[in-house]
């Protein structure tokens, strides 16, 4: 019996005596869907993880596996799930410039394919479907701050438009399928965001300077270190996506999610090596390609929908992860 027909009778048979929701997660061994499972098991939900475990870690989710309420599949989203949910939280995607040009053509697959199959299954089930879009989808703006009325500017063309273009479709899909199926959804724009369980070779600046100054090694700033990100704490982001899902005044989206306070590279290495200390020095390397000067979400849709904003300092987020850094280095 295949491990998707294993997990559908598993769940018939719970769902007689289960008073809480059953709910999907897909991509939910990696850094996002590791904190998304641990919340809704705390809420009561029964969870369903579902990853392949390409840039993700098993390693993230071990706590939760004596769970009676917690169940692991290892599955590619490329592929159609035949299972039941009441919801379904889309995250699976690498995220990551290292991960998701390793193998473009699959990064496209999964934000296509997998938005494809999920949203089939939502539409069988009738759960309401969240997709974990991402402010990328901005491409390099022309606008700042981002607000979810602008249309971006990507190169459809580039190193980076795997990720970026396939998200965008992603997005298409799911408002198609809303206006044409009545399927249920929730898209939010993520911004960037850090904490615990971040893959400390993920390529991504926040795990890098943290990386870097904790080996001692010369942290790197590509470019002047005058382009900027803005950062929010993944307990902080929950927040909003939890209380997204669970609202009917936000309507389907899209919603920016993110940390409107903005910092540049020079200021994040600066306090990265402050709060890390050592002998790193900062240097400069060449920008990659379609690499974006400036990011920041304007959130006032979040505020006024959601009552929700970030609440965990940079610096105080910075502690948390890099104490989770030190442990597992």
């Amino acid at each position: 019996m295949s491990a998707n027909l294993v997990a559908h009778s598993t769940n018939q048979s719970l769902d007689q005596s289960r008073p809480m929701p059953s709910t999907l997660v897909t991509g939910g061994a990696g850094f996002l869907g590791s904190h998304l499972c641990e919340r809704l098991l705390n809420e009561g939900h029964f969870v369903i993880c579902v990853d392949n475990f390409f840039s993700s870690s098993k390693a993230n989710i071990l706590h939760l596996l004596d769970n009676p309420r917690f169940e692991l599949i290892r599955h590619d989203v490329t592929f159609p799930l035949f299972l039941e949910a009441d919801r379904i939280y889309n995250l699976a995607c690498p995220a990551s410039p290292i991960h998701y040009q390793s193998d473009p053509v699959q990064t496209v697959k999964t934000s296509v394919h997998g938005a494809i199959n999920m949203l089939g299954l939502a539409k069988r089930t009738g759960a309401r479907i969240f997709q974990a879009s991402t402010s990328e989808v901005y491409g390099d703006p022309e606008i700042h701050p981002q607000t979810e009325d602008y249309l971006g500017r990507v190169n459809p063309i580039g190193v980076r438009a795997c990720y970026d273009e396939s998200k965008r479709c992603a997005e298409t899909l799911f408002f198609d399928y809303h206006r044409q199926h009545h399927v249920d959804i929730r898209v939010a724009r993520i911004f960037n965001t850090y904490g615990p369980r971040m893959s400390p070779n993920d390529g991504r600046v926040v795990s890098n300077f943290i990386l870097q100054a904790l080996q001692g090694t010369d942290i790197t700033i590509f470019g002047d270190g005058t382009q900027t990100r803005s950062f929010c704490f993944v307990e902080d982001l929950f927040e909003a996506i939890v209380a997204l899902m669970d609202s009917d005044k936000s309507g389907p989206g899209p919603v920016n999610l993110g940390n409107p306070i903005e910092c540049t590279m020079l200021e994040l290495a600066e306090l990265v090596l402050e709060l890390v200390g050592g002998p790193s020095r900062i240097i400069h390397m060449p920008l990659p390609s379609d690499d974006p000067t400036r990011r920041r979400p304007d959130i006032s849709y979040a505020r006024k929908t959601l009552d929700w904003e970030p609440q965990t300092p940079l610096k105080e987020g910075l502690e948390h992860t890099i104490s989770y850094f030190r442990d597992v280095l």
